[in-house]
């Protein structure tokens, strides 16, 4: 059985509108190794307030993984690429994982970077 071990993995979630934003994103920030995964799911239903009013839309959620070293670039990355005027981007720390999961994500976020 894989060992569970206290990690520095972070998720970060953002939405978009259209699938191919959202694997635009992924993909861009998969090329650059500012993160080892990313999954988009949906479509989901999301309602949020916008200028005063209550708005509902079809969103498409993107997940990473990255490490806390990469957390900084990894955003920053997103905001370059998204489309929304105020994009969603919220960390969530992961508190622990599989060893070797762990180890897999490490060494991939590790290897050399295109810019």
């Amino acid at each position: 059985m894989d060992n569970i071990t206290v990690v520095r993995i972070i998720n970060v979630v953002t939405t978009t509108t259209k699938k191919s934003d959202a694997r635009r994103i992924a993909e861009a920030l998969l090329a650059s190794r500012l993160v080892a995964c990313a999954q988009i799911s949906g479509p989901i239903e999301s309602a949020y307030l916008w200028k005063g009013k209550i708005e509902r839309s079809l969103e498409f959620v993107l997940t990473v993984k990255t490490n806390a070293n990469l957390l900084k670039k990894t955003e920053s990355k997103i905001k370059s690429l998204h489309p929304y005027e105020v994009p969603e981007i919220i960390s969530i720390p992961v508190k622990s994982a599989g060893a070797k999961y762990s180890s897999w994500l490490e060494k991939e976020l590790g290897r050399k970077r295109k810019s």
